[in-house]
């Protein structure tokens, strides 16, 4: 598990940008009138403020306002150190130097949807924005072949819901979190599926990929979960949405389920053919319909066993003439 010094998230309480864009506003209206009025009568001293603060102090300060949708985040930095964090949504002004900073987005501004070489979707649309997502987002790990704990390849694809609930750790801790993310999903599908086997044993004591899909999908959000702690994600639901043998051994398998199968229906079948023979052979002695020696009754049992397991529909033969 990776090791990394924790940074702190610090909240920001930002004043209420209404106000200050209306003062703003105002302000620049009152020191554009100043300095009009000083260019008319000729006064300096009406003229350097009024374009120091009309024209350079206010429209500067203006850049300080900023939007928070709902569900986003916005990490501020300050001439290259943390500031703080704004979570919450509303129209604010803070220091008009700070900058949003989200390095998932200057080190790739199309992340893919669909990565090819890793067959990973994420249902997250990016754009331009350098706000930082707080939705529920999925992550769709399509089919990728892994062996389980018996060696054999198998495919399987996985679903993830995640999202971010420290966005200060996923934009520091991390150099892209939602590549980050996805790779560790790779990894920890690996390490899960190489625990079970596919499916049960004969015995059927243990716990399977295919049989305890919800003891899986439980360990997998664990393991999940202990990659990305540090980097301010929480795993919400991680479930198997593929699974299959790899297609190398998917028909030997499939033989291999079809003939237990026809062993475990072999064996029904059989079991209640004997006990339909015992059945009629009770009420025959019971009711006194016939008497039958041993032999007569083994070629009975033997003539009922084939019309009670035979794959065809067995032809009636009338004897016309005596059984002995």
């Amino acid at each position: 598990m990776i090791n990394q010094e924790n940074r702190e998230e610090k909240i920001l309480h930002p004043m209420n940008g209404i106000p200050m864009l209306l003062g703003l506003l105002a302000g620049i209206v009152i020191m554009i009138g100043i300095f009009a009025y000083g260019c008319v009568i000729g006064n300096a001293f009406l003229i350097v403020p009024g374009i120091v603060f009309g024209f350079i102090i206010f429209p500067i300060m203006l850049g300080g306002l900023k939007v928070i949708n709902p569900n986003e985040a916005s990490v501020y930095t300050l001439f290259g150190n943390y500031y703080g964090t704004i979570n919450k949504a509303g129209f604010y002004w803070i220091n008009p130097f700070c900058g949003a900073f989200n390095n998932t987005q200057l080190n790739n501004n199309s992340v893919s949807l669909d990565e090819k070489d890793s067959g990973t979707k994420v249902n997250v649309n990016l754009g331009f924005s350098k706000k930082v997502s707080l939705k529920a987002m999925t992550l769709n790990n399509d089919k990728q072949k892994v062996n389980d704990c018996e060696g054999n390849p198998i495919e399987i694809g996985v679903i993830v819901i995640w999202k971010v609930v420290n966005a200060t750790k996923a934009v520091f801790e991390v150099d892209n979190y939602i590549r980050y993310i996805s790779t560790q999903c790779d990894a920890s599908i690996r390490q899960v599926a190489r625990q079970y086997p596919y499916d049960i044993s004969d015995e059927g004591d243990e716990k399977s990929l295919r049989g305890s899909s919800q003891e899986v999908a439980v360990e997998l959000q664990k393991e999940i979960q202990k990659r990305v702690e540090f980097a301010g994600i929480e795993i919400l639901e991680a479930r198997i949405a593929h699974l299959a043998y790899a297609p190398e051994i998917a028909a030997a398998m499939l033989q291999r389920q079809q003939a237990t199968a026809i062993i475990a229906a072999r064996q029904k079948i059989v079991e209640g053919a004997v006990g339909m023979v015992e059945m009629a052979l009770n009420k025959l002695s019971e009711n006194n319909i016939v008497e039958l020696d041993d032999e007569r009754k083994a070629q009975m049992v033997s003539n009922l066993l084939v019309v009670l397991c035979g794959n065809k529909d067995a032809q009636p033969i009338v004897n016309s003439g005596t059984i002995y």
